[in-house]
């Protein structure tokens, strides 16, 4: 797979992508690249860990500790899907701000139909408020 950007340095994550289905791994690797555009982008975040976790793609900020991790993957029900950790309000406080732009799972994830059209700027903030959910937590409300 030569379209990733920014490239692949973990062989075991390049091969989860190239498992996923052709329609699904367009907007995964899409996604990818938001998270790290927005990681780049945002003061604070530092350079991103990207691994799997439960065999999925993982982001996760070691270097500074200011977010939680965001995984990306296939639901059962098909489509792809972001993550957020289950036992934080991200994806709560994201759902309040878009409660009908998106289909939801739970406070657990976004679900995408394979092919859709992503609104990116959207999604920048559910990922933007992931990479900082602990520094957010850290300064108090």
């Amino acid at each position: 797979m030569t379209d990733a950007e920014p490239p692949f340095q973990d062989p075991a994550v390049e091969a989860a992508f190239a498992a996923f289905p052709a329609p699904a791994r367009r907007g995964l690797l899409t996604l990818r690249r938001l998270i790290f555009e927005t990681a780049a982008e945002t003061p604070g975040v530092g350079a991103l860990e990207e691994t799997l976790k439960w065999g999925q793609p993982a982001y996760l900020t070691p270097e500074t500790g200011s977010g939680s991790t965001i995984r990306l993957g296939r639901p059962k029900q098909g489509g792809f899907a972001l993550y957020t950790h289950c036992q934080t309000s991200i994806l709560l406080d994201f759902r309040s701000l878009f409660p009908e732009d998106f289909v939801y799972e739970g406070n657990r994830a976004v679900l995408f139909e394979e092919g859709a059209a992503l609104s990116l700027d959207k999604l920048r903030r559910l990922v933007h408020s992931a990479l900082t959910y602990r520094l957010r937590r850290r300064s108090g409300p």
